[in-house]
């Protein structure tokens, strides 16, 4: 897996520097924090992304669908391309840009390489979280977030099912994948559309709550106790028997920091 460049990032857009932008939307390096990220030009980076693999010819379909997106967001705009690039690579049968994207340089490419997934209707949802784990691992905070937005609908929509299948990643060595099975499911979640189910039923959610309950790592325990702070806003008394619970049964730190953030 890629790893991300250790260097800091610029406060604000303005001030990246030139060549920094420049190998940014060359897709020559990862962006190094979120300011960064949003910098990028999708598009800009699209084009010359597919001239370098010479498929200059997928351009222009791919633009125009994203131009004609009626809500514009960095979020939108990524998915749009993420899906025309699938459409694109399968109807030319070109694998091989889909084994480019998923080991790139970019970050944002590797974010792309994720709606491929996510939006393939040929496949199973098992088959899409199978694929989309080691982007879930992606040494990279943006690719693991989107990572997760490009399957929140499949999630959504065989919440069971998705479910039995994310509960067996809580126990995954990663704490990127365990944190994926936390975050995927968050009642509310960030920039996604809510899980009704999951915000009037939250204890379908125990499968994946209580094996996390006292994770070693702080970036799972946040996940943890953000999906429980979900869940507080419909169901409190869900929430606070739960911590109750918790606090009573697993005397350690870790715990005592979820049920913390949790409130």
């Amino acid at each position: 897996m890629v790893e991300v460049i250790k260097r800091k990032g610029s406060k604000s857009i303005k001030d990246i520097p030139e060549d920094i932008m420049q190998q940014l939307q060359n897709g020559e390096i990862e962006t190094a924090n979120l300011v960064e990220w949003l910098a990028v030009d999708p598009k800009v980076l699209l084009a010359n992304f597919l001239k370098i693999t010479k498929r200059d010819e997928y351009l222009k379909p791919i633009i125009q669908n994203v131009d004609s997106l009626e809500k514009q967001t960095i979020n939108t705009i990524n998915q749009a391309i993420g899906v025309g690039l699938l459409a694109q690579t399968t109807r030319n049968k070109d694998s091989e840009l889909l084994s480019l994207m998923a080991g790139h340089t970019s970050d944002c490419i590797r974010c792309w390489a994720t709606y491929t997934i996510g939006k393939n209707d040929a496949l199973s949802l098992d088959d899409k979280l199978r694929k989309i784990q080691p982007f879930a691992a992606d040494k990279h905070f943006g690719v693991r977030e989107i990572s997760w937005l490009a399957l929140r609908d499949d999630i959504s929509k065989n919440l069971m099912t998705s479910l039995t299948i994310l509960s067996s990643w809580t126990s995954h060595k990663d704490d990127n994948v365990r944190r994926f099975a936390s975050e995927a499911t968050r009642p509310r979640g960030v920039w996604c559309a809510h899980i009704e189910v999951l915000k009037e039923q939250p204890e379908l959610g125990l499968v994946i709550l209580e094996p996390l309950r006292s994770d070693p790592s702080k970036y799972v325990q946040d996940s943890v106790g953000n999906w429980l702070n979900d869940a507080s806003k419909s169901n409190p008394i869900f929430v606070n028997d739960l911590c109750s619970k918790w606090q009573k049964e697993s005397n350690t730190k870790e715990t005592s920091y979820i049920t913390q953030v949790s409130v």
